[in-house]
């Protein structure tokens, strides 16, 4: 898909046309709350409005699929299906798969926790655990020999726009933020926020994408000017897909400010805090928030902010990670 796209085809047309079919598709994606930083009992900010987009309450717990109901939407029912994902987008697309009564299976890395392999079992699709360097392959290996059709979990213009709904709802409450702050991993969900932000009129935000140190192909592929591929690691698994899609980093590099960094101790003792403060976040999910409370994010302060907790899948085998 991406070798036959460009950061060209991304129009608001195509965005909000997606968004129609996002909310009214039939797998049930809601409209996430929106909350003020101020009226939790997160520790204060020096920004003068911070907006928590609780995209952890979102269903099958992450933004995934809202992607998902666009590509499933776009593609005929009862399909044969591959996909590669550490656990969000292939619990979405077991979730759509199910109701589209189509076959599939999801390649996951070996990094990925066993709960997220468990559950998309129970979806009735096939996983195959492989190391992260070896994904591609596999998926190739079931596309050759099985006939079965990639569906991209981050470099998909059907997926991206798909995920723009989320800006788009961003932008319905706070209609010109300064600043917005997206987590980033192969990038599909950073480049579409960013896309819906942008082409609506909002040309002064700033929009920063978070990657782990251990796991950040955007951040290197801004330095190298093509999208690269390195041999990721981090406790957010769900930031450390081995590359960074091509149209993403396309996307990426048109409207995105920057691309900042967070350690897996950043992560972790975001979210620590977010679980103190009554919001269970996954550590992919809380890598904005981490950037922030880290003060990552240059010239917040007397600014109006979104922050998008991204997913809330944390399985019971994941809790003893993070600190008290």
């Amino acid at each position: 898909m991406a070798d036959e796209v460009s950061a060209d085809s991304v129009t608001l047309n195509l965005l909000l046309n997606a968004r129609v079919t996002v909310r009214s598709s039939p797998l049930g994606v809601i409209n996430t709350p929106m909350i003020p930083w101020s009226q939790t009992t997160l520790p204060p900010n020096n920004a003068r409005n911070i907006h928590i987009k609780l995209e952890n309450m979102q269903r099958t717990g992450s933004f995934k699929i809202r992607g998902v109901a666009n590509q499933f939407a776009r593609r005929p029912n009862g399909g044969h299906f591959v996909t590669m994902s550490a656990g969000n987008y292939g619990k979405a697309f077991a979730y759509a798969s199910k109701h589209y009564g189509s076959k599939g299976k999801v390649v996951m890395p070996e990094t990925a926790p066993v709960s997220r392999s468990v559950l998309i079992q129970s979806y009735g699709l096939d996983v195959e655990r492989v190391p992260t360097s070896c994904l591609m392959d596999v998926v190739k290996r079931c596309v050759q020999e099985d006939n079965m059709t990639f569906l991209h979990s981050y470099d998909d213009l059907d997926l991206i726009a798909g995920h723009a709904s989320l800006g788009l709802e961003v932008l319905e409450v706070v209609p010109e933020p300064d600043v917005v702050v997206v987590c980033c991993g192969g990038g599909g969900l950073l480049a579409g926020v960013a896309a819906a932000v942008k082409l609506s009129g909002c040309k002064k935000t700033r929009i920063y994408g978070v990657e782990p140190e251990g796991a950040c192909t955007m951040f290197k592929s801004f330095i190298e000017k093509r999208p690269v591929d390195m041999d990721t690691h981090s406790i957010a698994s769900g930031l450390a897909p081995p590359f960074a899609g091509m149209l993403p980093y396309e996307l990426c590099q048109r409207y995105v400010e920057g691309i900042v960094l967070v350690s897996d101790d950043d992560i972790k003792a975001a979210v620590s805090t977010l679980y103190k403060a009554g919001l269970v976040v996954e550590p992919s999910g809380s890598a904005a928030y981490a950037a922030i409370a880290s003060n990552k994010i240059p010239k917040l302060e007397g600014k109006d902010v979104v922050c998008i907790l991204s997913g809330g899948n944390l399985g019971k085998d994941e809790l003893g990670n993070f600190p008290d």
